[in-house]
């Protein structure tokens, strides 16, 4: 089991990631890949990544000799670069420490990561190398699809919060959880620690082959998740004032992945989405855009996206090439749907997203 403990301050710390964080959703995918026991939902998704998963992410797979990666890959970002700028910008010592962790008596060490332990520029553009490799292969080709989920996910939480509670919301992230005196309670995951330690990854060929299938555990705190024994003993995380961000994954099924380091925000990522990998839409598929304009018509669909900022009738008529009494008539109906609101100062009217209009544009600061 998990326990998180909240003091009385971190109660109004809680927060829900805005947005998908690329690098966290890239490692539980690769930690997917190490996961045998999900062949059955898994097992299309990870034989075809298992086949095109380009050798130069090799090297991701080395940084986790035993199934345990080093911390200073735990980064959020709200892109690709500025997670992987996060990882480059790590203290010289924090680095070292780590590598010698992951490395204790695992036996040889390759010689590129004995030159990341000396701060060598070439290791680390090897590293970079490596993990831009596995994001092309492995997310980009559904990020648009993990960004719709995870902005259902939001709504979904946020909804829960506002009308029944924050301990209502915990609980419908974990179905089986609970708030009870400062403390969440996680239901046992069984499967959490042979997939964070991965012995069945370290003996499973097609997981060797991939090599970057090991990396995965580079997810949120990994080598803490693996300290829970999963069902036979109880993890306890105390945020001690420092807060919890939530963040779902849509890779990753077995238990949360908790990114536990001092002085920051506990990070908990937590399986979400329908039970299977995101896969990529077929060609000639829609859009965003036009799945947006399918749903409000797609004139509407324009008027809303330009109102990501506020607007007068006027300007928003020029800005979409309509005419002021045809934008006047849209604004009309995104303000009864909730997606706009429009105030009036002096002979000024200007219309503007609401939240929910953020979150169905994907606008959402």
């Amino acid at each position: 089991m998990l326990h998180i403990r909240f003091t009385a301050e971190d109660m109004s710390r809680v927060r829900f990631a805005p947005r998908p964080s690329p690098v966290p959703e890239l490692h539980a995918a690769l930690l997917m890949l190490g996961a045998p026991h999900e062949g059955l939902l898994f097992g299309r998704w990870r034989g075809r990544l298992l086949r095109t998963l380009p050798g130069a992410a090799e090297p991701l797979g080395e940084l986790v000799p035993g199934g345990a990666a080093p911390r200073f890959l735990d980064v959020l970002g709200g892109t690709r670069e500025e997670g992987f700028a996060l990882i480059r910008s790590a203290r010289p010592e924090f680095v070292r420490s780590e590598l010698a962790r992951v490395y204790a008596g695992q036996g040889a060490v390759p010689p590129w990561v004995r030159a990341l332990h000396r701060g060598d520029a070439t290791a680390w553009d090897t590293l970079d190398r490596a993990q831009r490799a596995a994001h092309e292969t492995v997310l980009a080709p559904v990020w648009p699809l993990v960004q719709d989920l995870h902005r259902a996910e939001f709504t979904r939480y946020a909804l829960t919060a506002a009308e029944q509670g924050l301990a209502a919301a915990l609980a419908a992230v974990a179905p089986g959880s609970r708030l009870r005196d400062g403390v969440w309670e996680w239901p046992s995951a069984p499967s959490t620690r042979s997939a964070l330690e991965a012995p069945e990854a370290r003996d499973d060929p097609a997981a060797r082959g991939a090599g970057a299938a090991r990396e995965a555990s580079e997810g949120p705190e990994p080598g803490e998740v693996g300290e829970a024994r999963a069902a036979r003993a109880t993890r306890e995380v105390r945020l001690g004032g420092r807060g919890l961000v939530l963040l779902p994954t849509f890779h990753w099924r077995g238990g949360p992945l908790v990114q536990d380091l001092p002085d920051r925000p506990v990070v908990l990522a937590y399986p979400a989405g329908g039970g299977l990998p995101p896969a990529p839409e077929p060609r000639g598929a829609r859009s965003d855009d036009r799945g947006l304009a399918a749903a409000l018509g797609r004139t509407r669909a324009v008027v809303l996206r330009a109102l990501a900022e506020p607007r007068t009738t006027t300007d928003l008529a020029r800005r979409t090439g309509i005419g002021n009494a045809t934008a006047s008539a849209h604004a009309a109906a995104l303000r009864a749907a909730g997606l706009i609101t429009t105030t009036r100062t002096g002979r000024s009217v200007h219309h503007e997203q609401t939240p929910l209009g953020m979150l169905v544009v994907g606008t959402t600061p």
